[in-house]
């Protein structure tokens, strides 16, 4: 299939190696938004051989490839309806479009913005979905079929660790992420706190997700984030986080129906060393509460003599990405949900 790869960050990159290194997929272009890589070959921006595709920030350029669908990889920012403009243009364009930033529960967006993403992919003959690990695997998808042994189910919980000391961008960890801000001035439960505006239009789509797959009707949804302080300087490798400034953000999202609460998500990133006890970063712990109970601990680790400076989770949301290429092309137009189940095929065919 022919992919276009939108925006080269560090999760971009991992997609566009993907596509390279794979025999079921051709780059026929390459959106960058930044002036230095504009010009140079995808081969070299992905750490590969040169393959003939060069990079370009012009959006019209990319409109008019022939392209079976295009990852959509652009920087996580608020608001989540930041980059619908861009997305619009290519599904009226013709091209299928997967984003690796939520859009897996469009059923839960506000009404008037998935009508006009879904007039524009009616428009092109295209189809909008999203696909990754966490939103997009864990809870939708294992969650969801973990209650597939239960007689009854009375809740469902996913937590994640993530272990954020490797990320490098300092705009990322401290503008996007919301590291470093004064714990004793910050409400992370505002919603106009820029951090929290970005995880909870990727998240409650999860968690709205899971309750509707389960039958649980007249579900209200609430946060429950907080910050933890750096008890002393911490040198990271975006820059440096000063005592008092967030070193641990604990997202939490709940959805509760029938006066109890029905799914949780949990999802804790740190800039501090692990205590000697605590779950190995990069966790998910699955927990349902029912008849019977059902445990799941899970991750993602890299191959054996691994060598590439990518980590095993972003290799996980790039075969995500890939799996679901199938699901998004041959979908009828529109707005979709992430697909229940998009396993990896030997010749490519996961439908």
């Amino acid at each position: 299939m022919k992919v276009i790869q939108w925006a080269t960050g560090a999760m971009g990159r991992t997609c566009l190696q993907a596509v390279l290194d794979s025999p079921r997929h051709e780059l026929v272009g390459l959106f960058v938004y930044g002036a230095r890589k504009a010009g140079m070959d995808a081969g070299e921006i992905a750490r590969r051989d040169p393959v003939g595709v060069t990079a370009t920030r012009d959006i019209e350029e990319i409109l008019a490839l022939e392209a079976d669908v295009v990852i959509h990889a652009a920087r996580l920012d608020p608001p989540a309806e930041r980059h619908d403009e861009d997305i619009m243009r290519l599904l009226r364009s013709g091209k299928n479009v997967i984003s690796i930033n939520g859009g897996t529960y469009p059923a839960h967006w506000p009404d008037e913005r998935r009508a006009r993403l879904q007039a524009a992919a009616e428009a092109g003959g295209a189809s909008f979905m999203g696909a990754g690990l966490n939103p997009g695997f864990a809870a939708e998808k294992l969650a969801v079929l973990a209650t597939g042994v239960c007689r009854h189910v009375d809740s469902v919980s996913l937590s994640e660790t993530v272990d954020c000391r490797p990320v490098k961008s300092p705009e990322y960890v401290f503008d996007v992420i919301g590291f470093g801000a004064p714990v004793d001035r910050i409400d992370p439960n505002a919603p106009d706190w820029a951090p929290a505006r970005t995880m909870n239009a990727l998240f409650e789509d999860v968690v709205a997700c899971v309750a509707d797959r389960l039958g649980w009707d007249a579900v209200d949804f609430r946060t429950d984030h907080s910050l933890t302080p750096a008890r002393e300087p911490l040198d990271i490798a975006a820059g440096r986080i000063e005592p008092g400034g967030a070193a641990r953000i604990d997202w939490r999202w709940i959805a509760r129906a029938d006066g109890q609460y029905r799914v949780n998500l949990h999802i804790a990133w740190t800039m501090e060393p692990p205590e000697p006890d605590a779950p190995e970063p990069g966790l998910w712990s699955i927990r349902v509460e029912g008849e019977p109970c059902v445990s799941i601990t899970f991750g993602v680790e890299t191959p054996a003599g691994w060598k590439e400076r990518v980590s095993a989770e972003m290799l996980g949301v790039a075969g995500a990405v890939l799996n679901a290429i199938p699901h998004a092309v041959a979908a009828p137009p529109g707005v979709i949900e992430t697909p229940r189940f998009a396993p990896w095929s030997a010749n490519g065919a996961n439908e």
